[in-house]
């Protein structure tokens, strides 16, 4: 009788293990970083502005700052978050407004995060500035199975020069994940005139999300970018399917940014108010706890009450805005900056064309996921 004993203690034991040693929480990122751009001349596209010879002045010692910069924001991550997670450092980070994969390489080489050994995906897109996305992976979390651009183009926009879709499949432990990082067309002529052209990004993807869903509905859908459309914008909201969870139907995709946009908060400041075009989206079966990787309410926060009203002083949003749900003050311009103080400190001022020295004009946002 006392060896069955001890055999169950030491199978439940065993068990107990296994699971604790099962248990991943990870950070997700997503960050616009300003024109990453490198210094030399590339005659396919507009950078001229990004030279020693042109409206930046862009030379070496400003473009080795800016990586050192940025480089800062993610180490900076990675020690807020690192606490509360398996890994080190953010498992995926989502980059939008890159040249080039010889300045993503320059970036994961930085000394602040070189030892998170970033492994890239990226493809030229056919944005005339030369401004692309791209995913940043770590190898040792993250298993890379597949990745392809999306082309955005079609409808009234047959010839429409703007940033892929950059589709990147990759499992993490026994889940797959489909993972989609986009910058959806500028509002450049306006909001309501720019507005059909990120509806047909918004649609483009929302196809293939379907096609995911119809074919492997276990897996899960992470989409991150700069949508340059707040969550309650068509494109987000109608024609992507991005909602808040009072707001889901069946097959819609879960928007934990909206709640934190309703409460005032934002990742983009523009004339005096900020706008929320940073965010990260899941599907529906990372709330439901259905099993596998569920999307996990950041360490701090209460967990979701459906019928609590959201504040910019209440802790309970699922999604970190970097800056203002977790303090990053470097991230801001200062007081003493006058009419830019509270602002984001960016790389560049708008009009004059100078290099101001900060790190982007928007603030990173990241999410938890856990099993």
């Amino acid at each position: 009788m006392m060896k069955q004993i001890k055999l169950i203690v030491v199978l439940i034991a065993l068990l107990l293990q296994t699971a604790v040693s099962h248990s991943q929480t990870h950070v997700i990122v997503c960050y616009n970083v300003e024109n990453l751009f490198d210094t030399y001349r590339d005659t396919t596209i507009n950078d001229v502005d990004f030279t020693p010879e042109g409206r930046f002045n862009w030379t070496s010692e400003k473009y080795w700052h800016k990586i050192g910069q940025l480089s800062r924001v993610f180490e900076r991550i990675a020690q807020v978050t690192r606490p509360h997670t398996t890994s080190q450092w953010p498992i995926v980070i989502g980059l939008q407004e890159v040249e080039n994969r010889s300045v993503l390489q320059d970036l994961v080489n930085a000394p602040r995060i070189r030892a998170a050994r970033y492994q890239i995906v990226h493809y030229d897109s056919p944005d005339r500035r030369g401004v692309d996305v791209a995913f940043l992976f770590c190898a040792e979390h993250v298993q890379y199975i597949s990745s392809s651009p999306i082309l955005v183009r079609g409808g009234d926009f047959p010839r429409l020069r703007t940033r892929d879709i950059l589709w990147f499949k990759a499992a993490i432990d026994t889940d797959t994940f489909h993972f989609f990082n986009s910058h959806w067309p500028s509002r450049l002529g306006g909001q309501a005139a720019s507005e059909p052209r990120r509806e047909l990004a918004a649609s483009i993807l929302r196809n293939v999300v379907d096609s995911i869903k119809n074919v492997a509905p276990h897996h899960r859908i992470v989409i991150m970018g700069d949508f340059n459309d707040d969550p309650n914008y068509s494109s987000v909201h109608n024609v992507l399917r991005a909602r808040s969870r009072s707001n889901m139907r069946e097959g819609d995709l879960f928007n934990p940014f909206y709640d934190m946009f309703r409460a005032g908060l934002g990742t983009l400041p523009f004339r005096d108010s900020w706008s929320l075009f940073d965010m990260i989206i899941v599907s529906q079966n990372m709330i439901d706890n259905s099993g596998g990787f569920q999307l996990m309410p950041p360490p701090g926060s209460r967990p979701h009450d459906p019928n609590a009203r959201r504040t910019r002083r209440n802790r309970d949003f699922e999604g970190v805005i970097f800056g203002k749900c977790v303090p990053a003050p470097f991230l801001f311009e200062p007081p003493e900056a006058g009419s830019r103080a509270g602002y984001t400190f960016r790389s560049f001022l708008p009009g004059p064309g100078i290099y101001h020295g900060g790190f982007s004009d928007h603030l990173p946002v990241y999410i938890f996921i856990s099993r």
